[in-house]
């Protein structure tokens, strides 16, 4: 599947950073990963940390997906507010799916920690009204999040304004969240589960899977045989490949990096990440080497080549939302990019087992929260491997 196109910053700021091998030769692990995304790295670190046996495989070369296109602001917001999340699954099982992203942003930066990796930054995330007529929307989010007990403010046009330079006409300010490089994340996490000795293979796709009672044998595109006790399916908006439930709608989505800014003083609080009321909701984050990166502006379809035909009119658009906001501020977009999007009617992943693909496990995080529901997927098959229950897994599971 065509995921991408343009010129992502992260891959283009940092390249191919290590080379992994083709698989040329059969072999046999307790478990498989398909899908050298995030996603897969997440739970190929996690899983080996854990210590149980498992290989990795991608049919691209790795992060080269889904991945290397993020923006990845991390958010414990989901693309459903809290507010409307609370009325479909009830306010306690809303409230708790959103601290669990809480959380998993926390455990992101521990592994940054543990793996020495630099591109974590802290952040604070302001979520403002897009338009006069969502101002009552801001205030009736704020209520529930502070009922759950999250760190927020409640901030009027006058207050966003005196703190961001920019005017709307309520926002929400979260103390909670992030910003990563996606891509060299992948890389980080794939080279510290090698030494715990985790094998990664590239360019290796499976053509073939077949089930047997005690586990499963797949065939690549090279001939190659994998025996394995289970798998785990990290392939993202692939999954229609192995899986014909009808579980998620692709969209396509628009990105754009600024040139440097000349000036060392931010346009806004470095430390806070950008979003809005707007469907689609526009998003604004700043990059280490003082870029801005802008993205949104999505489309109702997937077609690889009318997406990929519309990145110089979208990005024009992103730069006058951006300038919309902030005026006096002129950005010239350097790297343009558009890729697949995915949702699901509740915003949330799908993890866990399905019935029709015995010994296999998905780690799907869809939506705009996809690293972090990777977090709580791998650990959540991690717990299903070793035979632990999990507290939370019906939340996310393909039965809800």
């Amino acid at each position: 599947m065509n995921l991408s196109n343009g010129y992502p910053y992260w891959l283009i700021n940092s390249g191919i950073p290590y080379n992994y091998s083709k698989l040329t030769s059969s072999l046999s692990t307790r478990v498989v990963i398909i899908g050298g995304g995030v996603s897969g790295a997440l739970s190929a670190y996690i899983l080996t940390v854990a210590g149980i046996e498992c290989i990795l495989v991608d049919a691209r070369s790795i992060g080269m997906g889904s991945t290397c296109a993020s923006t990845a602001l991390l958010q414990y917001e989901l693309d459903k507010p809290l507010s409307v999340l609370a009325n479909q699954m009830g306010f306690k099982n809303a409230a708790h799916v959103y601290k669990l992203c809480a959380q998993a942003i926390q455990k992101i930066e521990t592994i940054s920690k543990k793996i020495k990796f630099t591109e974590f930054s802290k952040q604070q995330s302001l979520y403002f009204a897009a338009f006069k007529k969502h101002k009552k929307d801001i205030e009736i989010e704020f209520a529930f999040r502070k009922k759950a007990g999250f760190d927020v403010q409640l901030l009027d046009e006058r207050d966003t304004f005196k703190r961001f330079g920019f005017k709307a006409p309520a926002s929400i300010l979260s103390a909670v969240a992030a910003t990563i490089d996606p891509y060299l994340f992948t890389h980080a996490l794939l080279q510290a589960a090698i030494k715990k000795g985790l094998q990664v293979y590239d360019r290796t796709g499976v053509l073939k899977t077949s089930y047997t009672k005690n586990g499963v044998n797949l065939i690549t595109n090279e001939g190659v045989s994998i025996k394995a006790k289970k798998i785990i399916n990290a392939t993202g908006y692939e999954i229609k490949e192995f899986i014909d439930k009808k579980i998620v709608k692709l969209s396509s989505t628009y990105a754009i990096a600024s040139e440097h800014m000349e000036s060392e003083k931010p346009v806004w609080d470095q430390n806070t990440l950008l979003w809005n009321t707007a469907d689609p909701y526009l998003y604004i984050r700043h990059t280490k080497d003082r870029r801005i990166i802008v993205g949104g502006r999505d489309e109702d379809f997937y077609n690889p080549s009318k997406r990929d035909g519309l990145i110089k009119k979208k990005s024009q658009l992103l730069v006058k939302d951006f300038e919309k906001l902030f005026p006096k501020t002129n950005i010239l977009p350097e790297f343009c990019w558009c890729g697949t999007f995915g949702s699901t009617k509740d915003s949330l992943p799908y993890i866990g087992t399905y019935t029709k693909t015995p010994h296999t496990y998905y780690a799907l995080g869809f939506g705009g929260n996809g690293i972090t529901f990777s977090v709580i997927a791998a650990e959540q098959i991690r717990d299903m491997i070793l035979g632990k229950k999990n507290k939370d897994a019906h939340l996310f599971s393909f039965s809800r």
